[in-house]
């Protein structure tokens, strides 16, 4: 599959070595085509680079692992005809560190990054997951042991499909992918991050994550 990954920091680039891995052809997208950690990324993993509009072009899919208080300007300048109709993985979180440690959670009009980002390309389909763990985690869930989970939200299933059939390839158990429901229940997994990071500055480790356990399990 043609890939885009607009972010060029340690998310985007773990994200899109992962993907490279799997066989996916994976163009990372940032501000400017000669992006400096693009072209670096590239050269040493065989994938392509360009301009976050150059990226959304090509891919068929596209993930947006750029910070979440940017997130909406960067699909602006990727372009609302190059996001038409394809599936947005969503793993960014609206972190605000203007404050210090720990960062303060933007609920952009009161609900969530996600329903943003659908509300502003209403014919790009929108899932969020893999927000709630580090990027680590995220393409090797074997770093934690035991059963864990990843979370899916959406208001698309057939989009949810293929993004846990991603999941699926990263290693995640499909009894662990849990679909939370439509893309409301994003507001729940990014105000989880508020635990995420108290649990950090704890445990002084990312290698966690989250595991729901019901009774009988």
């Amino acid at each position: 599959m043609r890939i885009a990954v607009l972010g060029t920091g340690e998310v985007g680039r773990r994200l899109a070595t992962k993907l490279v891995s799997l066989g996916h052809e994976v163009t990372m997208g940032s501000r400017t085509a000669d992006n400096a950690e693009a072209v670096k990324w590239a050269e040493e993993h065989g994938g392509g680079h360009g301009t976050f509009a150059d990226a959304a072009r090509l891919g068929e899919l596209v993930v947006n692992a750029t910070g979440g208080l940017v997130s909406l300007a960067v699909l602006e300048a990727a372009g609302a005809d190059n996001l038409r109709g394809k599936v947005l993985v969503d793993v960014s979180n609206a972190l605000d560190f203007s404050g210090g440690f720990p960062p303060a959670i933007v609920t952009p009009d009161g609900g969530s990054l996600a329903e943003q980002l659908q509300k502003a390309f209403p014919e790009t389909r929108v899932v969020k997951t893999l927000n709630t763990m580090t990027n680590t985690v995220m393409v090797d869930p074997g770093r934690v042991p035991g059963r864990h989970d990843v979370f899916l939200s959406g208001d698309d299933e057939d989009a949810k499909a293929v993004v846990a059939d991603l999941l699926r390839s990263f290693g995640w158990p499909s009894d662990r992918i849990l679909d939370l429901g439509d893309l409301s229940s994003a507001r729940a997994t990014e105000q989880l991050m508020q635990l995420w990071l108290r649990l950090y500055g704890v445990l002084g480790t990312g290698d966690f994550n989250f595991s729901v356990v019901t009774a009988g399990s």
